[in-house]
């Protein structure tokens, strides 16, 4: 069986490829999981935004209340000013 010369250096290289692949899926795994985070950081960020829109939206005061609020203020100043005088 003749042996090679470029053999070896083919195995090395080999070797080298395997271990740059493992080191990039090994980055791409890391970066993977920090977006997974990120994710689940948002989707939870804005679940608790959903829920604090929603608590403001059913304390406020509807418009055409504050409109007849203002009016009947507006109403009892001029009927006191007009009485006052």
């Amino acid at each position: 069986m003749p042996s090679d010369p470029g053999l070896p250096m083919a195995v090395d290289e080999l070797f080298e490829l395997r271990r740059s692949l493992e080191v990039g899926l090994a980055r791409i795994d890391g970066q993977l999981t920090l977006l997974t985070h990120r994710d689940d950081q948002s989707e939870r960020e804005l679940t608790e935004l959903g829920v604090r829109v929603a608590s403001l939206e059913h304390t406020r005061w509807p418009l055409p209340a504050l409109t007849v609020l203002t009016a009947l203020g507006a109403l009892t100043v001029a009927v006191w000013q007009a009485l006052g005088r």
